[in-house]
């Protein structure tokens, strides 16, 4: 009999249940305990729904009250010592300040959150963090360095498996992998490579698994993801070695890779000591033909057929025929999966009972994806005739999608099939662009300025949710995001800030606010999906060919304009993002809509250009997130997403300035393809990494202007001018001080106005500093010193 299970849930709750609670929590609204609370309710409800679904086991490990990785941190005890956590810290309180930092003063006795320590006075910078991979999901980075010791620190994961115990559940618990840990972390120590500290780690590890063996879990889940990527030969030949050692004392291992082929790491994975393999058959259709050729018939099969990643229906004849070809040759156990963890997908349709009714019978989320597997599973085991209504019911919905005159659109297709040599291509050079540029704008030395986005407030928030409801007017919602929208402009002045932006009160979020208007996206009322920690984000959904009907910024960055001298950046999300951070239709090449999405925005850009506004800035935080694990498709990846960013951006004249952000991600591998976009100026995430980010940009003598980021906006505490002044001056050291801009981290949304007041206010103070420190020297005989005549 097959058997059926998913790697992971999403964790943050159908209504988002986990986000409130959490947002309480550090508000100082609701205790520990409370929060516990929310999470086994949260817990308890997803394990039955898996059960529900007929699954044979509930996975457990999954679950995290801010990040998974950051969990493991925990529980394999390499809390950085630089935290300074006192003993007998609240496990939870220390979670939240490695995940958050420390905003304190000098003298104070407690950190963020009780953690029951001295910071100075400006506090305790929180962990890095980087992208899980090719998705949007955002993962706290493990540092070790000299101080760095490994030992079994938390019960959270024991506890958790003793809850899904008690309420009658089989467990298999989920571990992320010690190559995969460690791969993920970054070595502080100077001189040394994080992977030797395998063996002082697997030791730690091997204690996990006694103990999960001794509560009766049958099997644990060894998620590997590095598996899927060019891995140096040092890594590759540790896993067999990791793993014999492993699995002495350990129940069951079910080796669990996804997102990318296994391609030179096929037969090894197929070989290692352990009981099972989970492959990606949605990301590498093409290697389960050789994992089933290579992987003895003594172990589990398990096979990741319903894609975890979006949210299409499964093409189930599709699937069924595979799988039945697989069941046919692999003579062991065969499972069946989505292809990763379905965090990546929101909860549920069941919350979705406005959505148009033709495009939602075309779409699966999470708990679908559960109800798929139990179609397959009853197909396999018991025949087609068991499940018919359900196959038909599914051959119907792709049959409708495919022939929707809703997805396909001539004229989208023929401006596309029309692009010109030279249509991606800016008219002059940087240097002669930049001239242009500094001529018109005449801004000073380390210009400051702002990613985009201010403060959210309540008012802002609850303005937007009326309109859409219908109980605010037009009239009266145009007053109010107006008065928003002053309100930044004035506050940007007084604080000092060279080149302005209108502050985004009219966007719920920076994909969203534009797929809204965009033809060919849809949107759900509650398909939400975990970015980091609380923050969740509500991925649009391509179904069709994509145009733009209307202009979408225009009105609110022409008012903006209106009310200042100073320039007033129009603020647009990039062609690479759009397509990225929505769940992207999968019936043609992301490519080609990539391409689709750069011609709408070239118009807006365009539009914007045409009104005045002279800094038009094309967020592309997502470029990296798209890359190939591989890098053996990377060049194509590159080629195509530089060019559909320069479309985008390529219609304007020269005096016209073209910003574009990235954060959280890694750049140096990928410098001569950033580069090759042609920004005029690119702000980047530097603080977290102290700055490491940026030496690459120096080493490679990147061409244009760069903005490298001087404080850390995803955690709430404010650094001193000194601090943001020693980054900055880190900067100055590494890109010529004429090429630089100062500017925070990433967009304010997320924050308060007292604490972005505060953070604006050292950062320009620090750049005043800076300026002072950079300035050229006048000659002697033209300061008026008296030595000349």
């Amino acid at each position: 009999m097959t058997c059926t299970h998913i790697l992971g849930f999403p964790r943050i709750g159908a209504r988002r249940e986990l986000k409130f609670a959490l947002e309480k929590h550090w508000r100082g609204e609701i205790d520990a305990s409370a929060l516990e609370a929310t999470g086994a309710d949260l817990r308890a409800r997803h394990w039955q729904a898996q059960r529900a679904a007929g699954l044979d086991f509930v996975t457990v490990g999954d679950f995290a009250y801010y990040d998974h990785v950051a969990n493991h941190i925990q529980l394999l005890g390499c809390e950085p010592a630089r935290f300074g956590f006192e003993a007998g810290a609240a496990e939870l309180s220390r979670y939240f300040t490695m995940a958050r930092g420390v905003a304190a003063q000098a003298g104070q006795a407690h950190g963020a959150h009780g953690a029951h320590r001295v910071h100075g006075a400006e506090g305790t910078r929180a962990l890095e963090m980087t992208k899980w991979f090719d998705t949007n999901y955002h993962y706290l980075v493990p540092e070790f360095d000299a101080a760095t010791q490994f030992h079994l620190n938390s019960t959270r994961l024991f506890d958790e498996v003793a809850q899904a115990l008690a309420l009658g559940h089989p467990v298999k618990a989920v571990l992320l992998g010690p190559l995969s840990f460690l791969w993920l972390g970054k070595e502080k120590q100077a001189g040394r490579d994080r992977f030797t500290r395998l063996e002082a780690l697997l030791p730690v590890y091997g204690q996990v698994l006694a103990r999960l063996k001794a509560q009766g879990v049958a099997w644990v889940q060894m998620d590997e993801p590095v598996l899927g990527l060019d891995l140096p030969d040092v890594w590759r030949h540790a896993f067999e070695r990791a793993y014999w050692q492993l699995a002495r004392s350990a129940p069951r291992l079910m080796l669990a890779t996804y997102f990318s082929p296994l391609a030179e790491n096929l037969r090894m994975a197929c070989q290692l000591p352990v009981a099972g393999l989970h492959v990606d058959a949605v990301r590498a259709p093409e290697e389960l033909p050789g994992v089933v050729d290579w992987l003895p018939a003594h172990k589990v099969l398990s096979v990741g057929i319903v894609d975890g990643r979006n949210i299409w229906r499964n093409d189930l004849d599709a699937a069924l025929e595979r799988l039945r070809t697989v069941r046919d040759k692999h003579q062991g156990e065969l499972w069946i999966a989505p292809s990763c963890s379905l965090l990546h997908v929101p909860s549920s349709l069941d919350a979705e009972p406005q959505l148009d009714a033709e495009i939602k019978s075309w779409l699966a989320c999470a708990s679908e994806k559960l109800d798929e597997l139990r179609v397959l599973r009853a197909a396999l085991d018991t025949g087609a005739a068991s499940v018919q209504a359900e196959l038909r019911a599914a051959r119907a919905a792709l049959a409708a999608r495919r022939a929707s005159p809703r997805v396909n659109r001539a004229d989208v297709a023929l401006r596309v099939a029309r692009t010109a040599r030279g249509d991606d291509q800016r008219r002059s050079p940087f240097a002669r662009r930049q001239a242009v540029q500094r001529a018109r704008h005449a801004l000073p030395a380390l210009p400051t300025t702002t990613i985009g986005s201010f403060p959210q407030t309540a008012d802002i928030r609850a303005a937007r949710a009326a309109f859409k409801r219908g109980d605010l007017d037009i009239g009266s919602y145009r007053a109010k995001m107006r008065a928003a929208i002053a309100l930044a402009v004035r506050k940007q002045e007084e604080l000092g800030i060279d080149v302005l932006v209108h502050g985004e009160a009219e966007r719920n979020d920076m994909v969203e606010y534009f797929g809204e208007q965009l033809d060919g996206f849809a949107f759900t009322a509650n398909g939400w999906v975990q970015s980091y920690g609380s923050r969740c984000v509500k991925p649009p959904v391509i179904y069709g060919d994509v145009a733009r009907p209307a202009p979408m910024t225009l009105e609110w960055t022409s008012y903006a304009q209106s009310l200042t001298q100073r320039p007033m950046k129009g603020m647009l999300t990039g062609p690479n993002t759009l397509l990225q951070w929505s769940f992207v239709r999968d019936d043609q090449p992301r490519s080609v809509t990539a391409e689709q999405i750069a011609w709408a925005m070239r118009d807006e850009v365009l539009d914007l250009e045409a009104a005045g506004i002279g800094i038009i800035q094309i967020d592309e935080p997502a470029l990296r997130e798209g890359l190939p694990l591989r890098r053996s498709g990377w060049k194509t990846y590159l080629a195509g997403a530089a060019r559909a960013f320069r479309i985008s951006a390529s219609g304007v004249g020269d005096q016209t300035q073209i910003h574009t952000h990235m954060c959280y991600c890694e750049f140096n591998d990928i410098l001569p393809e950033i580069a090759a976009l042609d920004a005029d100026v690119i702000t980047i995430e530097t603080s977290r990494s102290d700055m490491e980010l940026l030496r690459g940009f120096g080493d490679f003598k990147y061409p244009n202007e760069i903005g490298p980021g001087v404080y850390d906006i995803h955690s709430p505490r404010v650094p001193g001018t000194d601090e943001m002044l020693r980054l900055m001056r880190k900067a100055a050291a590494a890109i010529p001080v004429r090429n630089l801009w100062i500017n925070p981290d990433c967009g304010l949304k997320t924050r308060t106005w007292p604490e972005t007041e505060a953070a604006l206010a050292h950062m320009v103070a620090a750049a005043r500093i800076l300026r002072a420190e950079t300035a050229p020297k006048e000659p002697a005989d033209r300061r008026g010193d008296g030595r000349t005549g």
